[in-house]
Parts: C-alpha cells; sequence; structure tokens
C-alpha cells in the first residue's frame, strides 16, 4: 500500500496532540524539568576523544533502547553493532543502495519501544537515485532481516545527485523526523524547498503506523541540505529541534526551533541563503522566514556545516547543555549554548576531526563524532580511562 501524504494542517495537529498526551500523563514536564534544570557547561576544552574502531565510510551512529552498544552507520550500505568491543553485521542493504559522494545508507533510528516491537528505520539513497526510508524488523539481538523491509516513504530525486539530507530521528512527540535535500544542482533550480507540494528541502514527520499505512506531512519548509539534526532535550523545558543546514557559496547556517512553533516554519531557502537574500532566488520571498541563530561564512577552511547534539551526558561537564558542531573541511569541533535568540558562547573544544561526516549519541547520551575517513571516536572527560 502507498503511504498517505499531508500537507500543513494534519502536521501541526499531530504534533500538538502527541504533546498535549505527553503533558497530560506528565511525562513530558518531568522529564523537561529535569533535563532544563542542568546549568551549561563553560565549553572550555575538558574533552579528547576516544576511537573505538575503524569503518567503511561511516556516516552516523545510532544506540537502540535495550542494546547495550552503538550501531554505526555504513555509507555503501551495512550497519555494524559495536558491543562490548566486539562488532557484527546488523544490516547489510549494500545490494539496493547507490553508493558515492553524498549517496548512500544515511542514517538509522530505533523507536522506544525497539525491545519489544524489534522495528527500527533506515534512510537511504536507492539505485535509482530516490530518497528511501523504510522499516525493517530484528531477527535476532545482533542481527536485523533484510527481507523484512517495508517502504514508508519514498521521495524522487531525479537529475542530481547531491543533496540528499539523510537525517532520520524520533522526536520526543514520538514521530519519526526526516529531513531532506532540495534536489541538489546549484541554487535549487526548481524552487523544491520553498514548494509546498514537494518533499524536497523540508522536515517531514512520519507516523510508520506499523502493520498499517504510514502518514507522512510536511511540517518545515526552505531548507537546502539539512543533513543532520537534533532535538535539544537539555537546555528548555519544551523540546526543541536543532538544524544544520548546508550553505551554498557564502554561508552556513545552524536553525533552532521550539517542537510547536517547527509546524510550518520556513527556514528561507533559497530566497535567503543564511540571513542574506540569495540572488538566485525565486520572488517574492517567504512571508516567514525563521531565521537561524548562528550563521558563518563558507570558503577557506569552512565548506559544510555538521550537525551536532545537545549535550546531556553528565560526564561531559564543560559541555553539558551545549550544542557541539562541526565543519566537513575544517574538522575543528565547536560548541554553543542554543536559544531561540542566538548562538551564545560559541567556543572549540581543542579537538579535531578530520573529514568529518557526523556525530552520533550512544546509551545515556554518550557522544561520538564520526570521520569519513573511518574513524569513529567516543568524545569523554579528560582523565577518564578508555573502555576496552
Amino acid at each position: 500500500m502507498r503511504a498517505r501524504v499531508s500537507i500543513a494542517a494534519a502536521a501541526p495537529f499531530a504534533v500538538l496532540c502527541a504533546l498535549a498526551a505527553l503533558l497530560a500523563t506528565g511525562a513530558l514536564s518531568a522529564w523537561s524539568a529535569s533535563e532544563a534544570a542542568a546549568k551549561s557547561g563553560s565549553g572550555r576544552g575538558g574533552v579528547k576523544l576516544n576511537r573505538i574502531g575503524s569503518f567503511d565510510n561511516p556516516v552516523y551512529v545510532d544506540a537502540a533502547p535495550g542494546v547495550n552498544g552503538v550501531f554505526v552507520v555504513e555509507q555503501p550500505g551495512r550497519i555494524v553493532l559495536v558491543a562490548n568491543g566486539k562488532r557484527s553485521t546488523f544490516l547489510d542493504i549494500r545490494g539496493q543502495v547507490q553508493f558515492g559522494g553524498e549517496q548512500g545508507l544515511l542514517s538509522v533510528a530505533f523507536p522506544n519501544d525497539y525491545a519489544s516491537s524489534g522495528l527500527f528505520y533506515v534512510y537511504y539513497v536507492t539505485q535509482g537515485g530516490d530518497l528511501a526510508i523504510e522499516e525493517y524488523r530484528r531477527a535476532a539481538p545482533k542481527r536485523a532481516d533484510p527481507a523484512s523491509a517495508r517502504r514508508l516513504v519514498t521521495v524522487g530525486h531525479p537529475g542530481e545527485s547531491n543533496h540528499n539530507g539523510g537525517q532520520l530521528q524520533f522526536g520526543p512527540d514520538g514521530g519519526l523526523y526526516a529531513g531532506t535535500g532540495d534536489g541538489g544542482g546549484g541554487g535549487d533550480p526548481d524552487n523544491s524547498a520553498q514548494d509546498p507540494n514537494s518533499q524536497l528541502g523540508k522536515i517531514l514527520r512520519i507516523d510508520p503506523n506499523p502493520g498499517g499505512t504510514a502518514a507522512t506531512s510536511i511540517v518545515a519548509l526552505g531548507l537546502r541540505n539539512p543533513f543532520r539534526f537534533s532535538f535539544d532535550t537539555v537546555s528548555a523545558r519544551q523540546p526543541r529541534i536543532i538544524i544544520g543546514d548546508v550553505g551554498q557559496d557564502n554561508f552556513e547556517e545552524i536553525n533552532y526551533e521550539t517542537l510547536a512553533s517547527l509546524n510550518g516554519a520556513n527556514f528561507g531557502w533559497n530566497d535567503f541563503e543564511g540571513n542574506s537574500v540569495f540572488a538566485g532566488g525565486n520572488p517574492p520571498g517567504p512571508s516567514r522566514h525563521d531565521r537561524p541563530i548562528k550563521v558563518y561564512p563558507t570558503g577557506g577552511q569552512f565548506c559544510s556545516v555538521i550537525g551536532g547534539y545537545v549535550v546531556r551526558d553528565s560526564s561531559l561537564r564543560t559541555l553539558r547543555g551545549r550544542y557541539v558542531y562541526g565543519d566537513f573541511c575544517s574538522g575543528k569541533l565547536r560548541s554553543f549554548v542554543p536559544t531561540l535568540g542566538g548562538a551564545r558562547k560559541d567556543r572549540p573544544l581543542g579537538v579535531e576531526v578530520e573529514s568529518i561526516s557526523s556525530f552520533g549519541e550512544g546509551p545515556n547520551g554518550s557522544l561520538y563524532a564520526i570521520s569519513l575517513n573511518g574513524a569513529v571516536s567516543r568524545l569523554v572527560a579528560r582523565g577518564a580511562e578508555k573502555k576496552k
């Protein structure tokens, strides 16, 4: 059966209902109050990288409820489980993934009920160049069943191989969120990011509805290539989303919204790049422009922002409550305190990751940095012992 796709009103209603349910049970208020109580760290060093291994073009790390270990996503189409220092292939779909450049298997997401349901979700580029989001089922504790695939979303991506987006993550409201690129080429020539009828250049919210028909809604538009986004459950009393959107020629940007205000948000591309009018846009500009909280110039040692996470690992005291991010070309990791009014106290971490492709979270909010060259490392406090 084909997935149902709705635009505009359905998404705000679904998100607000989910948030209302959490508030009614007290789950969200208890979670947010405890998280928000933590004071942000100084961001002044105090961390180092502990390498857990080398992989084949790694692009993401994630954890699953009930699993002692991390899942490393390899761009050619494989997911490797690393637990207690040992590796096992969890899923191998290399035969159906288009790999090269910005294409490949790009992320994985596990729902809160994974321990009982055994279901999980992946985002990849198909052999035909389209963007695919699929559901899979666990076959054994350390192995998934590749034959269990159920397609939830297919986004046509004709003509160009770049700007595929790639992030897949469950939000605090229980929805499955995905970030798609604008379809590639220079300047979004098809105006896809601003087209409310196109799923390119968007944040999508998906209800997987296991056993039924998945429902997909566009919740935000105006993005160029939101390769990585995450949810902030630390620095505020209500959940927020933070998006690293790769720029065109002049600016890289990071956007920050409450989950409620995300619905209907327009981040401006291709009428704006960062806070500046983009010469290749299609007037008139959008009636709503949700401006980024952080912009930095593209060029020289900077080329592509790599979005990360607001740190919730209590062992990383200097980074607690700060957003960690990087740039693919510079490799230098930085952090700032995110607020709706802007990025505060942006500082370097004092560590570098060559060709950084992503960040990821492990159990208990442990933070990982991934190099496309192969290295996957955990950020730990200086003086901490390396786990065997």
